[in-house]
């Protein structure tokens, strides 16, 4: 067992590290894991989550769930699966904000949830909810892209913003960053992804609507943690979740309307 665990290459036990550090399923018995270049392997395991639900999603369709009732079950089972740390952060952020620059910070770190932080969550969950039902059939198509492209944004927030923390001038991410070789997992997936759509039997329209409803996820996995890092002058963990769940509801609306 023990040099099987030496063996072991060191990019299996940082994508066992993410599966526990980004989700509350139970780990595997093997590779033990570690948590340096995790960071990397977000958008994977965002692609599994989405896999999950959309799973879950066509199991009770099949045994005749209304849409109405599968919209609020699939985030319900999104908060279970990731145990709702990136909700947390939404809230923190907004009471940030709402706070001002001068309290921002001191606001965030708050144990305390202010109005405006509950409000924002309202406003995320419904949202979610009504593209979902815009979506209907298709919300299994869209789960794993919506994930992957907001676990893809707090690396831009990683690689391009300080860490909001006195105590420690680098995120446990920063310490252990390698640049642009950090991305090379979500890179790989999108190729994948896009390789395989060649031989995906759609219609010409789908096939270029879905193709579209991806690429354009790019968008706001940019603009939104760049924005949210240039307001508070860089990131923390709370402002990595929040820039997560915003780009996650904005991807599933803009799927809504394309698919």
């Amino acid at each position: 067992m023990r040099l099987l665990v030496l063996f072991t290459p060191a990019w299996i036990r940082d994508l066992a590290g993410a599966w526990i550090f980004y989700t509350f399923l139970p780990g595997l018995p093997w590779p033990k894991p570690q948590f340096n270049r995790i960071a990397r392997f977000a958008p994977l395991v965002g692609v599994f989550i989405g896999a999950i639900q959309a799973a879950c999603w066509l199991l009770l369709t099949s045994t005749g769930w209304p849409k109405e009732a599968l919209a609020a079950l699939s985030i319900g089972l999104n908060i279970l699966i990731t145990g709702g740390i990136h909700l947390d952060g939404l809230m923190d952020t907004a009471d940030g904000f709402a706070a001002g620059p001068s309290k921002c910070i001191s606001a965030m770190k708050d144990s305390r949830v202010g109005a405006i932080g509950v409000q924002a969550l309202i406003v995320i969950i419904l949202i979610q909810i009504a593209a979902l039902l815009k979506l209907n059939s298709v919300a299994p198509i869209a789960f794993p892209i919506a994930y992957f492209w907001g676990r893809c944004a707090p690396l831009w927030a990683i690689w391009k913003f300080s860490y909001l923390n006195k105590k420690e001038k680098k995120s446990i991410h920063q310490i252990h960053w390698s640049g642009w070789k950090e991305l090379k997992p979500a890179l790989l997936i999108l190729l994948i992804v896009f390789l395989s759509l060649q031989f995906t039997p759609l219609n010409n329209l789908s096939s270029v609507n879905l193709k579209l409803g991806i690429a354009l996820g790019v968008v706001p996995a940019f603009i939104v943690p760049h924005a949210m890092g240039l307001y508070l002058k860089g990131h923390n963990g709370d402002s990595y979740g929040a820039s997560l769940v915003i780009v996650e509801t904005i991807n599933l609306c803009l799927l809504a309307v394309l698919l």
